[in-house]
């Protein structure tokens, strides 16, 4: 069976530039790290709210491309 261990949160700031915070699970831990500043957070809970609030807070990005 395939198992899925990454993911990310996209973001665009006000300028358009995409911000990318990586999600990458081993077994119940889960470690985000931003592609922008290399900032990095475990995480066992909730670590794409984690993402989400890194990406508002430290780089202003919060237009969500999944949004029409």
């Amino acid at each position: 069976m395939l198992q899925i261990n990454t993911s990310k949160v996209s973001r665009w700031d006000q300028h358009g530039r995409e911000h990318v915070v990586h999600v990458q699970r081993t077994g119940m831990q889960r470690t985000i790290r931003c592609g922008t500043c290399g900032w990095r957070k475990s995480a066992q809970f909730l670590p794409w709210l984690k993402a989400e609030e890194h990406l508002a807070e430290a780089h202003q990005a919060t237009v969500d491309p999944t949004e029409s």
